[in-house]
């Protein structure tokens, strides 16, 4: 009897013994953990003209993966001010791949092999990467369209084509945005505080600035010291209006209405028919102003200090 319950405690210990070093073990980390090693790639960039050292150029680092032909990126970084850059504790690898490129340079690309025992150094040293080129083809560049000013030997040149205000205007709206040329609220027109002579293609003409169409100008010239060649009359200046030469084939024509307070109105009409060498136009104005004048005369006759009349109108 003692024998069998000898041989059941020692049983149960055996059984209780072996049930705690099973739970004392750790599980088993199936996991997959990257192993970091001394393995380091350095190098410098430079660029391939000058040979300097090229500051802020983007180093990339990738695992390059022979059974899939793929690239994996793990590092990124720019080289510092001489070039140099250096990747440390490189992962575990058979192989990576090292890209260089800069803003307005080559790419740059090479596969390098790694050590296994990763303690070596790999050192690609000095990498030159080379400037785009672009071959453009051929550009011709070519305009019509004159400066707005320009200056000729005894006259300033004043190009309408160059005036975006010139279409639907007149010369009197040209005038306005000419230099050294004011006009007035009532249309008088000054060039450098004189009223000059208004010519048309070289000739005087009684034709006023607002009765030209602005789209027949080509361009007004600014005469501010006439030679001897002009009329007397001229020495205040002169604004010559030159008309473009393939004038409108037809009639047309502009007219202009204006009016104030009190009684105040004004209008303009201007009609021009051409054909061939043929040119004839009409033009017409009118003009009213209205109101009232209103004066007061106050009159004293004294004598001695003495006044004798009053006169008050």
């Amino acid at each position: 009897m003692k024998r069998c319950f000898f041989l059941a405690f020692a049983f149960v210990f055996s059984t209780s013994v072996f049930a705690q070093i099973e739970r004392e073990e750790q599980p088993i980390n199936t996991t997959p953990q990257i192993q970091l090693n001394q393995q380091r790639i350095i190098g410098k960039v430079l660029d391939g003209k000058t040979g300097k050292g090229l500051e802020a150029a983007s180093v990339q680092l990738y695992i390059y993966n022979w059974q899939t032909g793929k690239d994996s990126l793990i590092r990124g970084l720019f080289s510092k001010g001489n070039g140099d850059f250096s990747f440390d504790h490189l992962p575990q690898a058979d192989s990576f791949r090292v890209s260089i490129s800069g803003v307005g340079y080559q790419q740059w690309s090479k596969l390098v092999s790694a050590d296994r025992e990763g303690k070596s150094i790999i050192d690609l040293g000095n990498v030159p990467i080379e400037a785009e080129t672009q071959v453009m083809s051929n550009i011709v560049i070519s305009t019509q369209q004159r400066t707005a000013l320009q200056m000729g030997i005894d006259r300033k040149i004043y190009n309408v084509e160059s005036n975006i205000t010139a279409t639907g205007g007149t010369a009197l709206d040209v005038m306005r945005n000419i230099p050294s040329v004011s006009v007035d609220p009532e249309g008088a027109v000054q060039l450098r505080n004189a009223q000059p002579q208004i010519f048309v293609d070289g000739r005087p003409t009684i034709l006023t600035p607002d009765q030209i169409p602005s789209d027949q100008i080509e361009r007004i010239e600014l005469i501010t010291n006439p030679s001897s060649k002009f009329d007397a009359s001229s020495s205040a200046g002169i604004i010559n209006i030159v008309m473009k030469r393939n004038r409108r084939i037809g009639l047309n024509g502009i007219a202009s209405l204006g009016g104030g307070h009190p009684s105040i109105i004004n209008g303009n009409l201007s009609l021009n028919a051409r054909q061939g060498k043929f040119n004839v136009f009409v033009t017409g104005g009118y003009n009213q102003s209205g109101g009232r004048a209103k004066g007061e005369t106050l009159r004293q006759n004294k004598r001695n200090g003495v006044v004798q009349d009053y006169f008050n109108q």
